[in-house]
């Protein structure tokens, strides 16, 4: 059933005076997109499981989606109800973390995380015939996939390309020989480049990587690849990918250092350069976002901790985002 949330009024005059778009749930890891001329948003529904919490997330055990929509960033939330739910998708145990979603050919699909039956992050993919959904799951995850957080984008010439990876809960690190290391929780040495967020195209059925994935590279003003031991801007999780006049935006959580930072390139493979950081660290520990233009504006959907205080209970927000004439982004801080 379809919830109309008044709560959701806000005035977008200011910079970091966002309030919570919804408070009769917890949400977070917003992925806003524009859909039939209004925004629909896919975030995360968080949960409160009775889960110890520990380092790698685990009482982040959220079991469902919901799909959010509104005309405009400062209109009334709707709420369409679930659209997908753990115990439809055949091949996942727990932890339906942040997902996104994309649109071809007059379809809808929704791109998930969720641990396997044992208990290896995996993504799969749901579709519709309607942005909102309900999506129905593919019985198997993707081919070759692994970590969480992933992200689509559509480049200009129609091709889709897939963008996954996260640190620490989500297993990224598991992964530095290719094949999975159930035990191995080690990032690499100081002076090594830093783990990496991956990339591949889709095929043209929206449901399969059409290649390997890459490393996706950042880059300092010199060149060099960013190194492991450079928290405040190598990447952590959170991939997010936009296009703005003639250049690929790649932003992401610098996780640890709590930063939304961002770096950009050519091509939507990378490698990209660094550049700074879009929004400063939020109440609570994680930070995760996405970019959505409307009507020649430019928006930051993201999430922080306003309602409930508790790290795994998050509300999401919005912003307006701003370049400067070059390109670059103005730093948003929250609470200012």
């Amino acid at each position: 059933m379809k919830k109309i949330l008044a709560l959701s009024l806000l005035s977008l005059t200011a910079l970091g005076q966002s309030k919570p778009l919804v408070s009769h749930m917890f949400t977070a890891d917003p992925s806003a997109h524009l859909f039939q001329g209004q925004i629909y948003i896919y975030p995360s529904h968080d949960i409160d499981a009775g889960v110890k919490e520990d380092d790698l997330g685990s009482h982040f055990a959220m079991r469902d989606y919901h799909v959010l929509s509104q005309k405009t960033p400062a209109s009334p939330v709707v709420d369409h109800g679930v659209a997908l739910k753990l115990e439809d998708v055949a091949w996942a145990s727990k932890m339906l973390w942040a997902p996104d979603a994309a649109e071809s050919k007059g379809s809808y699909y929704l791109y998930f995380p969720a641990k396997d039956k044992e208990g290896v992050f995996r993504i799969g993919v749901a579709s519709s015939s309607k942005p909102e959904g309900p999506f129905k799951a593919e019985k198997e995850y993707m081919k070759g996939s692994f970590s969480i957080d992933p992200c689509v984008f559509k480049d200009a010439d129609g091709s889709y390309y897939l963008y996954f990876g996260g640190i620490w809960g989500g297993q990224l690190q598991r992964w530095k020989s290719g094949t999975y290391g159930a035990t191995d929780e080690s990032q690499p040495a100081n002076g090594q480049p830093a783990l990496m967020a991956k990339v591949a195209r889709l095929d043209a059925n929206m449901k399969q990587m059409a290649e390997a994935p890459r490393n996706v590279q950042i880059l300092d003003a010199n060149g060099k690849i960013l190194l492991s031991e450079d928290h405040d801007r190598r990447f952590f999780e959170a991939a997010f990918v936009h296009h703005y006049q003639g250049k690929y935006y790649f932003s992401y959580s610098t996780g640890d250092t709590h930063n939304i930072a961002y770096a950009t390139g050519t091509s939507p493979y990378g490698p990209f350069t660094y550049q700074g950081v879009i929004l400063r660290p939020v109440k609570g520990w994680t930070n995760h976002h996405s970019i959505v233009e409307q009507n020649g504006k430019w928006y930051l959907y993201y999430h922080d901790v306003e309602i409930s205080g508790k790290t795994h209970l998050r509300n999401i927000k919005v912003t307006e985002l701003k370049y400067r004439p070059d390109g670059s982004i103005e730093t948003i801080d929250a609470y200012k």
